[in-house]
């Protein structure tokens, strides 16, 4: 941890927030980039032409790079204000990936039916594998979180009794 504990409690929310949008940005990339364009086996809207299946994942892509050029941006902020916490900022890292993905399995691919991860093969071993990902990476990154939390609120005590 960067800087005394008091400075750093200012901008938890910051870690947070700039983490989240790092995971969720990074995941999006990474799924355009890999199920996308390498491996062709979606787009991010697949109920129209190919033309239009391209387009929404050229907007799809565009909407990664905000969120992880934003968060990076405010990681610098972060560590020039010497505030960046990098255990809760990896936690929120891991949550915001696992509720990308978590959402993009459950509400895209079976709600809103925007999309499957593949066709023309039996979908449920992926279906699994894509939520049990997302499951796992929520799991760890809350768990990061918690624990970050502990160490920043022991840390706040141990620095209130020096000060007694």
């Amino acid at each position: 941890m960067i800087g005394n504990t008091k400075h750093v409690s200012l901008y938890k929310n910051r870690n947070l927030w700039s983490g989240i949008m790092f995971g969720v940005g990074l995941v999006a990339f990474l799924d355009e980039a890999v199920f996308h364009q390498l491996l062709h086996w979606h787009h991010f809207y697949d109920k129209s032409t190919t033309a239009v299946g391209l387009v929404s994942d050229g907007i799809f892509h565009a909407f990664s790079w905000f969120a992880t050029v934003g968060a990076l941006y405010m990681v610098a902020d972060l560590r020039r204000r010497k505030a960046f916490i990098f255990k809760r900022w990896l936690g929120s890292v891991l949550l915001g990936a696992g509720v990308f993905n978590f959402y993009d399995g459950t509400v895209q691919h079976k709600l809103m039916r925007l999309h499957q991860i593949r066709y023309d093969v039996d979908i449920l071993p992926y279906d699994m594998a894509w939520n049990i990902i997302a499951i796992c990476l929520l799991m760890i990154g809350i768990a990061l979180l918690v624990q970050s939390g502990r160490e920043s609120n022991q840390a706040g005590v141990n620095q209130k009794n020096a000060l007694e």
